[in-house]
């Protein structure tokens, strides 16, 4: 078996894995003749050490690529668990259909967002990933494969959507994909100046808008606290003025993106650029409201146009804390939040705030749950971040909330089990010769 460094989307979590190929999804994989661990590896988008595992070794997901079936007349799509999100993109947006949950990139691969039950812009109306599952294949260490959705083996796919990777290795899954009638969006950007203000456009908006969320400056305390620009949109209509899509907007499956070339010896973000930035973000719009119609591209993946962009962080990489309070806390919990990231002197350059909805998501370690949600990138500055993390961290526990642990490089096992009470139900589901450095952590097992 070779070896090979492994960094996630972070960049501070890294090292030596053994690598597992997979030649076929009809073959079992191999496992390490020493009794290492093992984990499904896709295209390592995850950002702290979920898709890690120290010291055992990493299946290669993303060789099962293929597509296995796709009916333009309903939408079903099945392929293999290694499939991207872009490719399925590519295939079927010019046939009019599109993803029915998709999260902020479309470089993650269809079992890690199964494993991660990803959720988007629209989880209001669309709730996550895995409520879009018809059914997937589950390959265990032993050998033996499952076929498993909510009639069949309905156990297994509660644990294996969500499942971080745990429950075996998902060599195919069969989706049910939305109608569109082109890949552009009627969207409006809106400037608030107040967390109450979010809070009320967030309500009004549920209502008309199938696609929901809000940057917010959280680098300012005072008068500037809770500001920012709440984003709705709706897939454009079959019938729409042509003369409102801007010249050079592209008409189908655009592909073009630029590339951070180096890792710079610092991080280029810090609290003087990240004020001067947020400051112009802002004020970018001269209206308090702009229409517009967009390319599904910028509008769903804006950061995807620059390729490795996690270098801007320096060597050192980032974290990303991403957490959920429920509704009856999520005003005050939320100010605290933001309150503490500016008073910290640590505010964040990349800060998404939105609603999740009420209809519940499927599997028994999903994320998502009704209340708001906030996700923030902070430079890796040792000791004094994580001197925040636990202010923060308190927070969200006092507020009965949860951390989302496709993001996570560093909670522990009092927030994980309190956010997370069914991981005891959720541990009789993992394959016995299947870890993760994050799962070893939250169990505070070697």
């Amino acid at each position: 078996m070779s070896s090979k460094v492994f960094t996630s989307w972070g960049r501070v979590w890294r090292g030596p894995h053994g690598v597992v190929g997979l030649s076929s999804r009809h073959q079992p994989f191999a496992l390490p003749e020493d009794g290492a661990s093992v984990l499904p590896f896709g295209n390592g988008r995850s950002y702290g050490d979920s898709n890690l595992n120290p010291g055992g070794a990493l299946l290669q997901g993303g060789h099962l690529d293929r597509f296995i079936a796709f009916d333009p007349a309903t939408g079903v799509l099945c392929c293999e668990g290694g499939v991207l999100l872009s490719t399925i993109l590519q295939l079927v947006v010019p046939q009019g259909w599109f993803l029915p949950v998709t999260p902020g990139t479309q470089f993650v691969t269809v079992g890690g967002a199964i494993a991660n039950d990803v959720h988007g812009k629209n989880h209001h109306v669309a709730a996550s990933f895995g409520n879009h599952v018809r059914q997937l294949e589950l390959l265990r260490s032993d050998g033996s494969r499952r076929i498993c959705s909510v009639s069949e083996n309905a156990d297994w796919f509660a644990a294996t959507v969500g499942g971080l990777g745990l429950t075996g290795l998902i060599t195919w899954a069969e989706i049910q994909l939305k109608r569109i009638a082109n890949p552009y969006l009627d969207t409006e950007s809106i400037r608030f100046h107040s967390l109450e203000e979010f809070f009320e456009l967030s309500t009004a908006s549920e209502k008309d808008y199938e696609y929901t969320v809000s940057w917010i400056d959280c680098a300012f305390t005072g008068k500037r606290l809770g500001r920012g620009l709440f984003n709705r949109g709706n897939h454009a209509p079959a019938v729409m003025d042509t003369s409102a899509v801007p010249p050079g907007l592209p008409g189908g499956v655009a592909v073009h993106s630029r590339k951070v070339p180096i890792t710079p010896p610092v991080s280029l973000i810090n609290m003087l650029s990240l004020k001067s930035f947020n400051t112009l973000y802002f004020n970018k719009q001269s209206a308090d409201v702009v229409r517009s119609v967009q390319h599904y591209r910028p509008f769903f993946y804006p950061l995807d146009a620059l390729l490795e962009w996690n270098r801007i962080y320096g060597p050192k990489g980032f974290y990303q804390y991403q957490c959920v309070v429920p509704p009856y806390r999520a005003l005050p919990a939320t100010r605290a939040l933001l309150e503490a990231i500016a008073g910290g002197g640590m505010g964040s350059f990349l800060a998404v705030l939105k609603q999740f909805g009420t209809q519940p998501s499927l599997g028994m370690l999903s994320f998502p749950e009704p209340g708001t949600t906030l996700a923030l990138d902070f430079p890796n500055q040792g000791p004094k971040l994580h001197a925040l993390f636990a202010q923060l961290d308190r927070i969200v526990l006092d507020a009965g909330g949860r951390l989302y642990p496709a993001k996570d490089g560093r909670m522990g096992a009092t927030i994980f089990k309190a956010g997370y009470p069914r991981w005891t139900e959720f541990t009789p589901y993992i394959d016995p010769r299947f870890s993760s450095g994050f799962w070893r952590r939250v169990m505070e097992s070697s």
